[in-house]
């Protein structure tokens, strides 16, 4: 590369024989050369930041093009599962619907049954009675007749046969009346019919007072069809979508119904689970789950071997328990602002939580364990109050 050297240049150098080998030039041609040669050095700087720019802006038209195509497949997704669930629940309800289908046909046939025999047995009254008035009827009848032959004979055979006709006569015959009970007792078989079904109905009938939500479980949790019952799932095979509502990090799921006042209570059997945790959680908790605060969460677990209590996820303290926890009991007093906690078995209160709760106030439970977390249906019965 040649160099450049800006200094002022005498008659006799720029003519001596010892600078012959030295290219001389004035500033303004030397400026001139100079300045084309970096406007051409720019001009390929630019055009190659404007490839670069380009690349830029085809990458994020690509990645806006993939986020979009992300998105529509979460939304295809959604779309599916939301068909799947759309036809699972279908199933369920054809299901439940023939169960009871069935039951009432089982009991129609069966009152039906009953009101046809209660109709044979009263037939065989009638008829027996019916032959008894027709045999009575033909006592009568001969009785009559031989009266008559008797009133058309002589005086003296009359009189002869008086005192055989008067005994004939005096023969003691049954007053034949219809006794009571003869016709079918429609009371028995029509009335409060629909209670007296929908009592024996409750044989069959099972209820709990919380149901799970699938929408908010965490993808490791399976629940059952009757969404009753939670267990952990050390396999990712539901394929499940990432919707909103859903769980991420905890293995969990909320009950389908929040309260806002009032007093409820369900029993949870935890059985051998190894890790569990049951309580109440605030609906603004339950949204702002990924950044938890230290307050909205109520609950009594398990884990390690040591039960516990705690008011978020984060923080636990140890419950001193002296027997091991089959059935727990979470009572929820909303108005009082009490969350009660209850081992069922032994009817020992195990923590009472405090809080003046002014929102929604939804069932939380935590499974980590393939032995599962089942809520207990509680008898119902239909009754009269008069």
């Amino acid at each position: 590369m040649e160099k450049l050297w800006l200094e002022p240049v005498c008659g006799k150098c720029e003519n001596s024989k010892l600078h012959k080998n030295h290219r001389i030039c004035s500033t303004k041609q030397a400026s001139q050369d100079l300045r084309r040669e970096r406007h051409l050095k720019l001009q390929a700087l630019h055009e190659k930041l404007g490839a670069f720019k380009a690349s830029k802006q085809s990458l994020d038209e690509t990645d806006e093009y993939i986020k979009c195509v992300y998105e529509d497949y979460r939304l295809i997704v959604l779309v599916f599962y939301a068909q799947k669930q759309s036809q699972h629940a279908e199933t369920q309800i054809k299901e439940t619907c023939g169960m009871l289908h069935q039951f009432l046909q089982n009991e129609e046939t069966a009152r039906i049954t009953a009101l046809r025999e209660e109709e044979e047995q009263k037939r065989q009254i009638i008829k027996k009675k019916t032959e008894e008035i027709r045999s009575e009827m033909l006592s009568l009848s001969h009785i009559i007749e031989s009266i008559e032959e008797q009133l058309e004979k002589t005086d003296f055979t009359f009189l002869a046969n008086y005192k055989a006709t008067v005994e004939r006569t005096q023969c003691t015959l049954q007053n034949q009346k219809i006794t009571s009970g003869m016709l079918i007792d429609v009371a028995k078989h029509v009335g409060n019919l629909t209670f007296e079904v929908s009592k024996k109905l409750q044989d069959i009938i099972r209820y709990t007072p919380v149901t799970l939500d699938p929408n908010t479980a965490h993808p490791y949790l399976l629940l059952s069809d009757d969404l009753t019952s939670l267990l952990h799932t050390s396999e990712l095979n539901q394929q499940l979508p990432a919707n909103p509502e859903r769980f991420e990090g905890y293995t969990s799921v909320l009950g389908s119904e929040g309260f806002n006042s009032g007093s409820h209570y369900w029993d949870i059997e935890v059985g051998c689970s190894t890790a569990w945790a049951v309580g109440v959680i605030t609906e603004s908790a339950y949204k702002a789950r990924k950044n938890p605060s230290k307050t909205g969460l109520w609950y009594v677990g398990y884990s390690n071997g040591r039960y516990g209590k705690g008011c978020c996820p984060e923080i636990l303290t140890v419950l001193r328990v002296s027997q091991r926890i089959q059935k727990i009991r979470v009572q929820l007093e909303w108005n009082k602002g009490k969350v009660i906690f209850t081992d069922v078995r032994h009817n020992l209160s195990l923590h009472v939580f405090k809080h003046t709760f002014t929102e929604r106030v939804f069932p939380y439970f935590y499974n980590h364990s393939l032995q599962p977390l089942r809520i207990i249906p509680v008898k119902t019965c239909v009754r009269a109050d008069i």
